[in-house]
């Protein structure tokens, strides 16, 4: 019985040491990933406003106080394919000259192979506080998730604005006299009267012109009498008395045939007719028959409104899409079957600092009359910006300092960028960089999800902040 006990107690001996050795054999977890495999079976919970609040236990946001809702495991990621190797070339002298060829290096000594790992191609840089999301079929239905294709469009960009009509600044002429003296006769003598060019506008008396007109005569009557004369001086000065009462004359704007009149009929003319300088409109009529006048009077104001301008008002972020000889249409309210064709002739350099908006003048020609100054007009423009890379404007969040879309990438996967915008049209946006044509791009139920990309971000942060470093073995 003795030695029967004694091999019971030594068989229990050798178990333990056994199971001993084979406890010290088991690598041990470490405390971050010991969490992290005890959270696994655990339920949690966060909020649907604030990311980052997460609970292991149902509860209210400690920010905004609505309820936590639970979480959704992320699928188990597939593990990373072991990497391909090749085999290199290198020289035993000068490591790094390397061939993926057998042969001699620059030394000429024979290479020897070496294995290499071939690395996966570098993923496009994570846009900080988001993460790629992976959603099933059935969740995407319940929240609607749509997709649009990115592509080459052609942007054509139309402005509607409001104009009002005005004068021709080129045609507009004011017409005053030289000379003081009364108003005796008015031909156009009504606001609104259209003249010709040339037509006689009003009738001047003056005592002034009446003494320069004499003095011309004088000048004439000397200048014969002196052409004879044998001392040369004397018959050059009737020529210069003559000149400078004839350029008298024309300083009071007598016209040459005027000034010829006097001459051939030898007598100064009691009245001087003033002209029309152009063919146009009367604007305004200052003066009327028997009013005393001075030079500095302006008798007549008139403009030639065969030609208009329309002064449309363009807001800042429109001015790129006006350009000079841009094609305008024009309606206006009392003519509403009738659409009016210009041209833009300038775009003014100033910007109202109220309205903050810019003045466009457009050119328009007015045969009939049909446009009145001060007129109000409905504006087109439409600018053709050629083909740009595109895509709808529900798929931009822009956030205030960037601009994200989620791409679709198959499988359920949509990955987060960072995009340059360019031109925004009311239904698309411009891509300068982050997307080319042909990729997906989500449309719909975007805030959904932009919300578990920023949960699956910030919980990612809090798990690499939150796990301690693996104890390494000792070695004995």
């Amino acid at each position: 019985m003795s030695e029967r006990r004694v091999l019971v107690v030594l068989g229990a001996v050798a178990l333990i040491a056994a199971a001993g050795a084979g406890w010290l054999g088991v690598p041990h977890l470490s405390t971050g990933e010991g969490g992290a495999a005890a959270r696994a079976g655990v339920a949690r919970y966060h909020c649907p406003m604030h990311p980052t609040v997460v609970s292991e236990r149902p509860g209210d946001c400690s920010i905004c106080g609505m309820r936590l809702v639970p979480m959704e495991e992320d699928p188990a990621a597939a593990p990373a394919p072991d990497p391909k190797k090749r085999t290199l070339w290198r020289s035993t002298m000068n490591p790094s000259e390397v061939s993926d060829q057998p042969g001699k290096d620059s030394m000429g000594m024979e290479r020897v192979p070496v294995e290499s790992e071939e690395t996966a191609p570098r993923a496009a840089p994570a846009v900080p506080g988001l993460a790629t999301v992976r959603m099933t079929t059935r969740k995407q239905q319940l929240i609607g998730v749509r997709t649009s294709d990115v592509v080459r469009a052609r942007f054509l960009r139309t402005l509607r604005t409001v104009g009002h009509v005005t004068y021709d600044e080129t045609n507009l002429r004011q017409v005053h006299t030289k000379i003081s003296g009364y108003v005796e006769k008015l031909y156009a003598n009504a606001t609104g009267e259209v003249v010709r060019k040339d037509e006689p506008l009003v009738d001047i008396f003056s005592p002034e012109l009446l003494a320069s007109q004499q003095e011309y005569l004088v000048a004439l009557e000397a200048r014969k009498r002196t052409a004879g004369s044998s001392i040369p001086s004397v018959a050059s000065s009737g020529d210069e008395l003559v000149a400078s009462a004839r350029r008298r004359l024309e300083l009071f704007d007598l016209s040459d045939g005027q000034i010829r009149e006097v001459e051939q009929s030898g007598r100064a003319r009691r009245t001087v007719t003033l002209y029309a300088p152009i063919s146009g409109t009367i604007l305004e009529r200052q003066v009327t028959e028997g009013q005393r006048i001075e030079t500095q009077t302006e008798l007549l104001k008139m403009a030639d409104l065969s030609r208009v301008w329309i002064l449309a008002s363009v807001y800042e972020y429109e001015l790129p899409f006006v350009r000079l000889g841009q094609k305008a249409t024009l309606k206006l309210a009392y003519l509403p079957d009738k659409t009016i064709e210009g041209r833009v002739a300038f775009v003014y350099p100033v910007l109202d600092a109220a309205t903050r908006t810019a003045q466009v003048r457009i050119e328009v020609p007015n045969p009939g009359l049909t446009l009145k100054p001060d007129m109000y007009a409905e504006v087109t423009l439409s600018a053709d910006l050629g083909e740009r890379t595109a895509v709808p404007a529900s798929a931009v969040m822009d956030t205030g300092t960037r601009s994200i879309a989620f791409v679709d990438q198959g499988d359920g996967t949509f990955e987060p960028r960072d995009l340059k915008i360019g031109l925004r049209l009311p239904d698309s946006y411009e891509v300068l960089d982050g997307l080319a044509p042909g990729e997906k791009v989500l449309t719909s139920a975007n805030f959904f999800v932009d919300s578990e990309s920023k949960l699956k971000a910030a919980l990612a942060a809090m798990a690499a902040n939150s796990t301690t470093p693996e104890p390494q073995p000792h070695k004995h």
